[in-house]
């Protein structure tokens, strides 16, 4: 176990049950995950959603699995997966640590480590389906101060598969106060909580496409100050990643076979 909490020993366990995902559940197809450094730092960005977000893992693996040099990938997120019975232990031991900034600067910048963020948040996994593959606004930006406060690429990542394999159809507030959940959603799999959930995603084709790094060495540190930089950054990402969302969509015939 590492400083962070992650296990590679329960990785290792819970590996079979990922790849058994990856390969045959979701039928993952990537391209581009060359784009992401073999080594340093790098800031991985992505678009987010499914009730139980199931893209976080697909990358990692994708990663795992596919890159020529594979390494560890941390998730910088929220910790709402606590009020999901199971899933938040097991999420901090693949991999999940707290969206802190001294965290994320210790992440990317002293160790020189891989993480990926869902500028999106809670917004991108609360979409209704009939919302999918919309993005939602990247927040005020705060993954590009990261990235320059640390001085590390940004690498976007279109998903597609998420929307369906976990789809939301409604929200139940009287129900998410009652429960003290983050939200409580109507779907195929609820009101089933935490792992009795994830075990009932639907066997939608994933497809992740990495895109070209955004190099930030032309910026220093203090330009994370400047609003109106970071804003635009963000801004220019969240649209490069929308446009080969709508490329992936466009592009499949079946939601099921790609």
């Amino acid at each position: 176990m590492d400083d962070w909490g992650r296990s590679e020993r329960v990785f290792s366990l819970m590996e079979p049950v990922l790849n058994f995902y990856y390969r045959y559940w979701f039928r993952v197809e990537q391209e581009g995950v060359e784009n992401v450094p073999a080594e340093g730092g790098a800031l991985l960005v992505s678009n987010h959603s499914g009730a139980l977000p199931p893209d976080a893992p697909m990358i990692m693996q994708a990663i795992r699995n596919e890159h020529p040099h594979p390494r560890p990938l941390y998730m910088l997120g929220e910790h709402w997966f606590k009020g999901y019975p199971g899933v938040g232990m097991l999420t901090n031991k693949i991999g999940l640590v707290a969206a802190h900034p001294a965290n994320a600067q210790r992440l990317l910048r002293d160790e020189g480590r891989l993480a990926v963020v869902f500028p999106e948040g809670q917004k991108g996994s609360r979409k209704l389906y009939w919302q999918r593959y919309r993005l939602r606004r990247f927040g005020r930006g705060g993954f590009v101060k990261t990235a320059l406060r640390a001085g590390v690429p940004i690498v976007p990542i279109a998903v597609v598969g998420a929307e369906e394999a976990m789809p939301i159809f409604a929200h139940v507030p009287a129900l998410q106060r009652l429960t003290g959940l983050i939200y409580f959603p109507i779907n195929h799999a609820f009101p089933q909580f935490g792992l009795a959930a994830a075990m009932m995603y639907l066997p939608a084709k994933f497809k992740i496409r990495f895109l070209e790094p955004v190099s930030l060495d032309g910026y220093r540190p203090e330009d994370a100050e400047d609003l109106e930089l970071v804003q635009t950054l963000a801004e220019q990402i969240r649209g490069r990643i929308q446009t080969e969302v709508d490329r992936l969509v466009a592009a499949r015939t079946s939601v099921w076979f790609g």
